[in-house]
Order: structure tokens, then C-alpha cells, then sequence
């Protein structure tokens, strides 16, 4: 278990870090979008450089088209944002002192439901208005095979909250 517990925490920490990255570039690029600052346009004002903070060296590279900036660029990562932010709550369940609470619970169903309820919607909204390339679809299903692993793990945890529960009558 002590290997578990540690394997559990990087990952935590790791996630976090992806998590606050995937964010603050998220709101970064929402503000450089809504008020120009470090945009530069270029290849005949079709595509955008949003540059680093206070230089001009480009940080990423998008096209300059409003559907695409929505679908395909700040969706992508405010949700992976909170896709690793949720991951992370996962694997701090993993080193608590007691597995089987009913917080752990509820960070395993966040988890699931986001990954099984999430993805289709936003991929199918987005293909209205931008093309959507079919190795998306195969992350569609992956993120429901995650969400349906991980509603197995919580159907175990409540089970063994039962389990726990019984025990402590009995003791």
C-alpha cells in the first residue's frame, strides 16, 4: 500500500501542475484575446501569435477564426484544465489515511460523470461549427472508458464503506 501511496501522490502534485498550466494559459489567452495585448497577427491576418507575457516571442499559434478559437482552442483547454484538476482529486483519494469515506466517494463520481457526460456533448457541439479530426472521437471514447472505470472503483468504495460501516457496528 506505502507503494501506492506514493505512486498516488506524484501524480497528485503532477496533475495539479498540468492542471494550473492547461488553466492559466487558459485565462491568459482569454485576456490577451479580449483586449490585444501580446497578439500579433500574421500570414495575412489568418492566423494569431499569442505571444509570451511582455516579449514578442510567440507562445502559441492559432487561426484567426472565432469558431475555431472557441472550439478548438480555449474549450480544449478549460476543460482539460478541470479534466487534470479532477484527475488530481482522484489520486489524492488514493494516500488518505482511510480510503473508504464518502468524500472519496464524491471525488471518484466528479471524476466519472465528468468523463462520461463531458466529452460527447462538447465534440458533438463543436462539429457544427468546426471540423472535428476522427482521432477526437477516439479520445471521446477514452475519456468514457476512464469515466466507466472509474464508476467501477467508486461502486467499491461505497461497497466497502458498507463493509466499514457494518464493522464499526459490530466492534
Amino acid at each position: 500500500m506505502n507503494q501506492t501511496k506514493i505512486i498516488s501522490k506524484i501524480l497528485y502534485y503532477l496533475c495539479c501542475i498540468v492542471s494550473a498550466g492547461y488553466l492559466i494559459t487558459f485565462v491568459y489567452s482569454v485576456f490577451c484575446l479580449i483586449t490585444d495585448f501580446s497578439v500579433t497577427p500574421y500570414k495575412n491576418n489568418l492566423y494569431l501569435h499569442i505571444n509570451y507575457p511582455f516579449a514578442e516571442q510567440p507562445f502559441l499559434n492559432i487561426e484567426r477564426n472565432y469558431p475555431y478559437i472557441i472550439f478548438s482552442f480555449l474549450m480544449v483547454l478549460f476543460l482539460y484544465g478541470i479534466f487534470f484538476w479532477l484527475s488530481a482529486k482522484v489520486f489524492k483519494v488514493f494516500f488518505q489515511s482511510k480510503l473508504f469515506i464518502k468524500e472519496n466517494i464524491l471525488q471518484l463520481k466528479r471524476f466519472y460523470m465528468y468523463n462520461i457526460f463531458v466529452p460527447l456533448p462538447v465534440v458533438i457541439t463543436a462539429s457544427f461549427f468546426v471540423e472535428v479530426e476522427s482521432i477526437i472521437w477516439g479520445l471521446v471514447f477514452i475519456h468514457f472508458m476512464l469515466g466507466i472505470f472509474c464508476l467501477f472503483l467508486a461502486n467499491i468504495f461505497k461497497q466497502g464503506l458498507h463493509l466499514q460501516n457494518e464493522q464499526d457496528l459490530f466492534i
